[in-house]
């Protein structure tokens, strides 16, 4: 098993440019003056101190966007100019990729290479998809049954919170950021407290773009102070949030017993990955892999459950587990490496209790279940065999880079395994027979389902789950219109020819 290569590494620290609380326009220091520390997960040193926002200055970013929204020109300006100025906020991602890439394999682990090819210009498509929408909102001329004129509205639902996670810091920030914007929604942003560095330096680039101030202010903090402030805020309008179960759950109470707030939730995941006799084992066992050890694992679909039919499951086993061993683990800055380091310790340390169970509860480790050297949070890909449904690892999310690998008879016995679970965020299918695809995929109760490929994520997609893994969807138009309401306008109408 690969535990990092020789190739090239970063040669020179960029400069952290910004550290503080964006509010109003403007970079300041939080209320109290505390900071916090971001941490490299290669080796455990400090980045930078960055301004640990509280419930003050979730105040003060709140009555920003608050003022922004109701008598600042963001809602007011057309669609086209909003769309305009998003577009050139697109445009300064680009000019910054490199250093936007740096900072996002620095602060969470990702490699850079996937950061500077997709990650990052990724964010700029994201950002052009909606400004092309902006000035497509409208609403409907509606057809009444007695002497009425009636037409409805879509305006801006106002001012949102959205509390973004680690694991994607700059996908997740525009997923959100942008339909918003394209709205004329004004906002505040909680970034995870372990990955800061690159929004703020959005809302640096969101300044230059022209975005009016107070339309976007970024309070770095954490979730029990900053998240907790934001979720109970009686002048926040949304709540948008992608996380854990556990914390969508509070910030759904929060949101009740303040003012009632709508809330949009992409929460966890243990997604099954469906593979049929009939499957390529070569495509198949890459999917499979790919599934579960992309991002280290770190990704809320990844297909962490594995079902394998019995009649390809010992070749497949054989495959996988042989693929795996040549998994290159090591430093993200290395093009030759496949997976970066955890994001932090106690991520780290979480993934390692997990495969502890795993043995415990009497999986069989097919391959890895070690960290890796004695710097930085690298874990080996792991494999789990014979495992049974009442395992933890089977159960609960674990968001690392450990399958369990489990073999099923018939079509009946997958869906029914496959929906086993209190999540439905995704699944995966690999089969040649267009029935079975056509079965399954209506069968399973996932917010997303991928026949014979996996990740195949699109800003004009929608993406959110289904029972315990949240409500809302994130990309395609679906986004924009949550940032919507509709208002309906009716007027009588007198002696007219017609209805």
């Amino acid at each position: 098993m690969g535990s990092g290569s020789n190739g090239t590494t970063l040669e020179k620290m960029p400069t952290i440019k910004f550290t503080k609380l964006f509010i109003n326009g403007e970079f300041v220091d939080s209320v109290s003056g505390k900071t916090f520390e971001t941490i490299d997960p290669r080796n455990g040193s400090v980045l930078a101190k960055i301004a640990e926002g509280d419930k003050n200055d979730v105040d003060l970013a709140v009555k920003a966007a608050r003022a922004g929204f109701d008598h600042g020109p963001w809602p007011r300006l057309s669609g086209y100019e909003r769309g305009r100025i998003m577009t050139k906020f697109a445009d300064l991602i680009e000019q910054n990729v490199e250093e936007l890439a740096t900072l996002e394999s620095l602060d969470a682990g990702k490699l850079f290479s996937w950061n500077k090819m997709f990650d990052i210009p990724g964010q700029a498509a994201t950002l052009r998809y909606y400004a092309g929408a902006a000035d497509k909102i409208h609403g409907d001329v509606l057809k009444m049954s007695r002497e009425l004129q009636a037409y409805t509205l879509l305006e801006p639902i106002g001012v949102v919170g959205h509390i973004i996670p680690w694991n994607f810091p700059s996908t997740m920030f525009f997923a959100k950021v942008s339909p918003a914007l394209a709205a004329g929604c004004t906002m505040i942003i909680k970034p995870a407290e372990q990955t800061p560095l690159t929004a703020l330096f959005y809302a640096h680039l969101a300044k230059l773009a022209g975005i009016p101030v107070g339309v976007l202010n970024v309070v770095t903090g954490f979730g029990p102070t900053a998240g907790a402030a934001i979720s109970s805020h009686v002048d926040i309008d949304m709540v948008s949030f992608t996380g854990s179960t556990e914390v969508g759950r509070e910030i759904m109470k929060a949101a009740a017993m303040s003012n009632l707030k709508p809330v949009s939730l992409e929460l966890g995941g243990k997604s099954p990955l469906i593979i049929f006799d009939d499957a390529d084992i070569e495509m198949a066992s890459d999917l499979a892999l790919m599934g579960i050890l992309f991002n280290k694992g770190e990704i809320c679909v990844a297909s962490s459950r594995v079902y394998v039919q019995e009649g390809i499951y010992d070749e497949f086993v054989k495959k996988l587990v042989e693929k795996a061993k040549a998994w290159v683990v090591g430093d993200p800055f290395d093009p030759q490496v496949r997976q970066g380091p955890q994001v932090d310790k106690t991520q780290f340390d979480k993934i390692l209790s997990y495969i502890e169970h795993g043995k415990r509860e009497g999986g069989t480790l097919l391959t890895g279940g070690k960290r890796i050297g004695n710097e930085g949070y690298y874990i080996e890909p792991t494999i789990f065999a014979d495992v049974k449904e009442d395992m933890l690892i089977v159960k609960d999310e674990i968001f690392g880079p450990v399958m369990a690998l489990m073999k099923f008879k018939t079509i009946e016995e997958g869906i029914t395994r496959a929906n086993n679970s209190k999540y439905g965020l995704a699944a995966g299918i690999v089969t040649k027979d267009l029935n079975v695809a056509n079965t399954v995929s209506r069968s399973i109760r996932a917010g997303i389902i991928w026949i014979n490929c996996y990740f195949a994520f699109d800003r004009d997609c929608p993406y959110g789950g289904y029972k315990m893994s949240g409500f809302g969807r994130d990309f395609g138009l679906e986004a924009l219109h949550k940032y919507l309401q509709v208002k309906s306008v009716v007027t009588p109408i007198y002696n007219s020819p017609w209805l």
